[in-house]
């Protein structure tokens, strides 16, 4: 497992490298996490501030603090990928799993806020698995 791993937006402009020493990852199934992603989870992991190194495009990131609840996101201006951020605690970075060009050292842990999950979600998982579009 490498020490450093890369990572960056879908249009390239915004990448990063960041240390492959996570601690935590989750599914994170909060309705906040589903408006985030568009989807049924978020697919977070956790590490410490330091951990991260910009390579480029940073200034091409917008954040997003919710005024009355306790969630950040930040995205690539460009693209609208999601990117890593540092907690408003300012203890934990929070690395989008998808974000990632190789594998994080760890496997999922959790999925937090399942009460909250989509009500498609578990049938979803039942659905036909397909390589591509299906024919």
């Amino acid at each position: 497992m490498s020490e450093k791993i890369t990572g960056g937006c879908l249009c390239g402009k915004v990448t990063f490298e960041v240390n492959n020493s996570f601690t935590r990852f989750y599914f994170c199934h909060c309705q906040q996490c589903q408006k985030i992603t568009g989807s049924a989870h978020a697919a977070n992991l956790f590490t410490t501030p330091d951990a991260i190194k910009w390579i480029s495009g940073q200034r091409l990131t917008k954040q997003y603090d919710d005024p009355d609840r306790d969630f950040t996101v930040v995205f690539c201006s460009e693209c609208g990928s999601g990117l890593p951020f540092v907690t408003k605690t300012s203890k934990t970075l929070i690395v989008p799993a998808g974000s990632l060009n190789e594998d994080p050292n760890i496997h999922p842990n959790d999925n937090i806020f399942w009460a909250e999950r989509a009500t498609w979600y578990d049938e979803g998982t039942n659905a036909n698995q397909c390589a591509g579009f299906p024919s």
